[in-house]
């Protein structure tokens, strides 16, 4: 039995039954480390009561208790079970959302079960699975190698060896390594704990950090303690010279810093970015690392592969040439269902031998598979198994007849030579039924089709390059064939001397894979947006310049420039970043691009599917790996894997990013200008004839109402509508940048003001001054909570708009109801004097509309040409 349709080599083993693998995984346990138990409740506790700002919180309940003042106390005491509560909640909701996203991305394996190939999660492995390895795989647990055709591991994250192991049958293969080349199958030896990754990992604990915003924040926040603290000295030391009593002004100071200080901010980040990576799940955009979704949004350069991701990546053989004649597949997808037709009419092998020739050669020299529909969940459409390419072959083969497993006993693998960047072309040796050795080698035009590797003459040779360059002109991936008979091998003989002797040319196939409908779209909106999109292909510069221009990727403004990996190795490129399309690239020059493009100062995001992308993704800022079509290595080494391969999803990727900025900095506007307002009040109001405008128990009511719902709905707003049309941020920017300081000094400002002059009015006219500043000064927050809707006069966000209601209706009743009252020290309001406290509260929201038209959001400028991305990235990733 074979280990599948895309392995041309039969062996014995045909894997385990489904039933005995399932008895075997309830046996052994899944394929993993045992997750580290749950943190408890009371540890959860003690670390957010560890915060800095709420030991000074506690510091001011005891120093209130000690001086017998109970309801100050009450209030304290409730405004830090808030806190914590709040924190607690938020903490646990990111840990599951997370964990959430870690099952979304967890690596597969193929197996084989039934004696069919499977594909599964690599968890479900058990001791006897058949595992199915090919380049890029990371090994899913420990298993003896029986078959290996010129296997190749890096086992470096295992030994911390750099150089790849070769593995023959009979050797072993450790989970947690990788397959850099080659390909094979190994018996599962151990899973999960007793693998030897396993045992490692169990020895090792991990947590994760900071996000770089929260790092940045807690700086930002360390400063504003600082200055908020020596404001509150003062303060404090204005209330001691006018003769108020010492514990008074203790608490009061106290109350005000932690009261001006947004201590929870640091636990709505986190929440927002892990909220914000559900988002991007429920968008087919899976985020590996929660740093990322803060980074996306400030990207200014997505370099992508064309096929599968500005492509559909369903690759079809629509086109051959042969020495004879051209003919056409005709035919839907992977469904081997159709016929080749030669000049308008359908033609079987008996028809056009020199096709059958050039097909069968293709189908030889084949790693790839063909899976027909399931039936289950829509599935109708067959699906390619490996290389979509490989994969168009089989179709092609299939439309005009031929039978590959029929070809594969006539004509079995000995030997090949896989395919890999650096040579691209691939190899494969068959016995023939005399003993001789049938070699079929194919790859790219270029590398094929010179006088040194083929023995036809030069009217063939000539013929065949012009024809090849018009294909891809057209968009066409080409791929020549070429084979050869020679004597039985020798002893002697490396895989490598196969190619090394003249061949008879076959054919050109043309290979086409259509743009995704949706990817023209896509670069507009890249481009609407301020993001640069550029081409990093392996294909001909000529099928990419052809598929780039007809998704608008070149133009006028660009230059029309298409950069070879030839132009780049013999330096002729005057600037690298000059260029959108880059074809027939090498990893190392991958790496160069995104290096290039990083040292002018602009933001990448790389996607790949290879392992030879794994450097370009691990060195850009965002590394961007396909879900369907990728490989393990390309998975494990990004930080977005794409569920749907589609370059339309990190567009919607970099919206989510730039919305939980934009909302982290509307928190920061609001709770920020009502901090500033609070110092200012209590530091100008004793010179303006109210000895204490506020008491500490109203600071901290004002203080409990306006950062918690309210602050934490802000965090929930909607994408702002125009936020695709603005560019990116600049990397090195502060989360205060962009103008939002002066905004928050001019609102703090404006608060202050109409606070302190309703004072005022209701001291010289004999109201309750301290109930009227008491009630203006939280009603005015909660207006201004309600003018920094992303979308104003919509439902999008409800929830804000009952948090403000909530908050709004308990600032009230603390001045209407007498427990309330006796708590916070403050005196029952007429009905008069209420509707001018409210009504000169909305005032805060008017002034939060037109601050808002003075100074758009759009003021971000757009990063300088020669700022140093490296420098002033938001995230440094790991080992960078």
């Amino acid at each position: 039995m074979g280990l599948g349709t895309n392995h041309g080599t039969t062996v014995a083993l045909e894997g385990l039954s489904q039933g005995e693998a399932e008895q075997r995984l309830v046996r052994y346990g899944a394929n993993e480390v045992a997750p580290p138990p749950p943190t408890p409740l009371w540890r959860r506790v003690t670390q957010q009561l560890r915060d800095p700002l709420i030991l000074v919180l506690l510091v001011a309940a005891v120093l209130t208790l000690a001086t017998g003042d109970l309801p100050d106390a009450s209030v304290i005491l409730l405004v830090i079970t808030v806190n914590t509560a709040v924190g607690v909640a938020q903490e646990v909701r990111a840990e599951r959302a997370v964990t959430a996203l870690t099952a979304l991305s967890a690596p597969a394996a193929r197996v084989v079960r039934d004696g069919e190939e499977r594909r599964i999660r690599a968890v479900d492995v058990v001791p006897g699975d058949v595992v199915l390895l090919g380049e890029g795989d990371i090994v899913p647990a420990d298993g003896e190698v029986f078959e290996a055709a010129a296997l190749l591991v890096d086992e470096s994250s295992l030994t911390g060896e750099s150089v790849p192991v070769d593995k023959d049958t009979g050797g072993t293969a450790a989970s947690g390594t990788v397959v850099v080349r080659g390909r094979g199958a190994v018996v599962v030896t151990a899973t999960g704990a007793a693998s030897a990754t396993g045992r490692i990992a169990s020895l090792m604990g991990t947590a994760p950090g900071p996000t770089p915003l929260q790092r940045r924040l807690a700086g930002f926040g360390r400063v504003l303690a600082a200055v908020t603290v020596v404001l509150c000295a003062v303060v404090l030391t204005i209330g001691l010279l006018r003769g108020q009593p010492v514990e008074l002004m203790v608490v009061a100071a106290i109350s005000l810093a932690v009261a001006a200080v947004p201590e929870s901010l640091p636990a709505v980040v986190t929440l927002g970015l892990a909220l914000g990576a559900r988002r991007m799940a429920a968008r087919n955009a899976i985020v590996r690392h929660l740093p990322a979704v803060e980074t996306l949004g400030s990207v200014t350069v997505i370099a992508t592969d064309k096929t599968g991701t500005l492509t559909e990546g369903r690759m079809v053989a629509e086109r051959f040439w042969t020495p004879v004649g051209e003919a056409e597949a005709r035919g839907s997808g992977y469904d081997p269902s159709g016929q080749v037709v030669r000049d308008g009419d359908t033609v079987t092998l008996d028809d056009a031998p020199d096709l059958a020739g050039l097909l069968s050669a293709a189908l030889l020299c084949n790693d790839a598979g063909l899976q027909p529909p399931s039936g289950t969940d829509g599935d109708t459409v067959w699906h390619a198994l490996g290389d979509p390419t490989e994969a168009a072959l089989l179709v092609a083969g299939a439309r005009l007849g031929l039978d590959r497993a029929a070809l594969a006993r006539e004509l079995p693998r000995v030997d090949e030579v896989p395919f890999d960047s650096g040579r691209k072309r691939m190899t494969t040796v068959h016995r023939r039924p005399n003993g001789a050795s049938h070699v079929v080698s194919k790859g790219a035009p270029e590398v094929m089709l010179r006088a040194e590797v083929l023995d036809d003459g030069p009217p063939v040779l000539t013929a065949a390059v012009n024809r090849a360059e018009e294909l891809a002109r057209e968009g066409y991936r080409v791929l020549a064939v070429a084979v050869a008979d020679r004597s039985p091998r020798l002893s002697s003989h490396t895989p490598a001397d196969w190619e090394n002797g003249r061949l008879s040319l076959l054919g050109l196939i043309a290979i086409l894979d259509p743009p995704r409908l949706t990817a023209a779209d896509t670069v507009t909106a890249c481009r609407t947006a301020g993001i640069v999109p550029v081409m990093i292909t392996g294909d001909h510069p000529l099928t990419a310049g052809a598929v780039a221009a007809r998704l608008g990727m070149l133009d006028g403004a660009d230059g029309g420039a298409v950069t070879t990996g030839d132009d780049i190795r013999h330096d002729t490129v005057r600037k690298l970043t000059d260029a959108r399309v880059y074809a027939r690239t090498t990893p190392e020059q991958k790496l160069d691009i995104v290096q290039a493009w990083r040292q002018t100062g602009h933001v990448v995001a790389m996607t790949g599917d290879g392992v030879n992308d794994g450097p370009a993704l691990h060195q850009a800022d965002i590394g961007v790996a396909m879900g369907r079509r990728g490989t393990e290595v390309a998975r494990q080494a990004a930080d977005l894997v794409l569920a749907d391969d589609d370059l339309g999803t990190v567009v919607s990727a970099v919206e989510e990013g730039r919305r939980v900025y934009a909302n982290v900095r509307r928190f920061l506007l609001y709770a920020l200008c009502g901090g500033t307002a609070e110092i200012l009040v209590m530091l100008l109001g004793p010179f303006l004839g109210m000895p204490l405008p506020l008491l500490p128990a109203q600071i901290l009511w004002i203080n409990l109402l306006t950062h918690g719902l309210p602050g934490v709905a802000l965090g929930a707003e909607p994408v702002d509508p125009a936020v695709m049309r603005r560019p990116p941020r600049p990397p090195g920017e502060s989360v205060l940048g962009a103008g939002l300081w002066p905004r928050i000094l001019l609102m703090g400002c404006f608060v202050t003001a109409l606070t302190l002059l309703t004072g005022m009015w209701a001291h010289d006219t004999g109201r309750p001054w301290q109930s009227m500043i008491f009630l203006v000064l939280g009603a005015t927050q909660l207006g201004i909570a309600l003018a920094s809707r992303a979308r104003h006069g919509s439902w999008a966000n409800p929830f804000l708009l009952v948090a403000v209601a909530t908050a709004l209706a308990l600032q009230i009743a603390g001045v209407c109801l007498p427990p309330l009252r006796a708590l916070l020290g403050t005196e029952p309001l007429s009905a008069g004097d209420l509707g001018i406290a409210c009504g000169l509260s909305a005032l805060g929201y008017l002034a939060m509309r037109l601050q808002a038209w003075l100074f758009p959001a759009s003021s971000t400028s757009r990063m300088p040409s020669g700022a140093r991305g490296s420098a002033g990235s938001p995230l440094r990733r790991r080992g960078r």
